[in-house]
């Protein structure tokens, strides 16, 4: 039996699109999120535009390659998507990572669907969903 290969070149290379998304205190909506499993941290700075949708994105990210590579997919993606998009696409990602629906549609996210194979690692791929949803729920 192999084993699937989670740390690819290409998972490694997305670690540094972070560079792309430099972290800003000006950003009103702020949210983190931390993986049980490995300790990984993300922290999500957004800010809506006039149509309610991403405008801009930043994010400080103290996580395992697979967090910073789901990080820089969900980055690479998020411009431009509403609130309740992302919610549901987070909802979506955690039931597929146990097992229980298919992979959402989410530019980018086969290139790290191998983490789904390891469980230590689901808390890392949802990171920045989470952080997400936390900066979301603080909009009122």
């Amino acid at each position: 039996m192999s084993a699937t290969v989670l740390y690819t070149p290409e998972v490694l290379g997305l670690t540094i699109r972070l560079a792309h998304y430099p972290w800003s205190e000006a950003l009103p909506l702020q949210g983190e999120a931390r993986s049980q499993s490995c300790g990984s941290t993300i922290a999500l700075g957004l800010s809506l535009g006039e149509r309610g949708t991403v405008e801009s994105i930043g994010i400080r990210s103290q996580a395992c390659a697979i967090g910073q590579a789901a990080a820089a997919i969900f980055a690479d993606a998020v411009i431009g998507r509403g609130p309740e998009e992302v919610c549901v696409t987070g909802e979506t990602m955690a039931r597929w990572l146990s097992g229980e629906g298919p992979m959402p549609e989410w530019p980018g996210l086969a290139k790290i669907a191998a983490a789904r194979d390891y469980p230590g690692r689901h808390g890392a791929v949802l990171l920045p969903w989470r952080a997400a949803i936390q900066a979301f729920s603080k909009d009122d």
